[in-house]
């Protein structure tokens, strides 16, 4: 037998062949199991991740809730007040050359005069509206990105 006989030669290709596909065989699958690990490590990662930004973000809408209703309580108390007369809102308004209005109410502040006119109770629970939605949403926008911060540093 010569080792240039095409059966040799074919026997050692073959053999030659089926290391190399075993061995490749063998680390596709101890690469597909360390995949496997990696991924079940990186998930577990993400979950713990996931349910830190969960309380993060529960924790806020709990803050949140807590500032509207002190808030509304506030707000509650101002249209009380302002309904039964015990407040009253003004506005600084021009005063006129040489008339005194009897609507108007003149106040000393830093030495000076101001002249101020009050003003109707329902522009007043009006403004106290818009002022309170503009709160709430302040609030909200300010919850909002802080919420924001602080999840994306927890990365």
């Amino acid at each position: 037998m010569s080792l240039f006989n095409p059966w040799v030669i074919l026997s050692i290709l073959i053999a030659i062949g089926s290391a190399a596909a075993g061995g490749y065989s063998k680390g596709k699958a101890a690469e597909y199991q360390r995949q496997q690990i990696e991924i079940a490590a990186l998930n577990a990662k993400a979950r713990e991740t996931e349910k830190a930004m969960a309380q993060v973000a529960q924790t806020y809408g709990e803050t949140l809730r807590k500032a509207n209703n002190v808030a509304k309580i506030k707000e509650t108390k101002l249209r009380a007040d302002i309904a039964s007369g015990e407040r009253k809102l003004f506005i600084p308004v021009k005063a006129a050359e040489c008339a005194v209005s009897a609507a108007t109410d003149t106040a000393v502040a830093g030495g000076g005069t101001e002249t101020r006119a009050e003003l109707d109770g329902g522009v007043a629970q009006a403004l106290i509206d818009i002022a309170s939605r503009g709160d709430a949403a302040i609030r909200s926008l300010n919850t909002c990105y802080d919420q924001y911060e602080k999840m994306r540093n927890m990365k």
